[in-house]
């Protein structure tokens, strides 16, 4: 779990990194880049906690 928070913070930050990015430089790709990012990452954490759901009902 401590892996889980690690990363998750590594994409938040890499995503305000890419909006900030934006901000200044007006530059589009790192919007899209941040975008990804975000779209991968709820990805990531819905799979996540389907497979933390699943191995509740399986115990049970």
């Amino acid at each position: 779990m401590l892996l889980l928070r690690i990363v998750g913070v590594l994409v938040a930050i890499a995503i305000g990194a890419g909006i900030v990015s934006y901000l200044i430089s007006g530059d589009k790709r790192y919007l899209r880049l941040a975008g990804r990012l975000a779209k991968y990452a709820l990805i990531f954490a819905l799979i996540v906690l389907a497979l933390m759901f699943l191995e509740r009902v399986i115990v049970l």
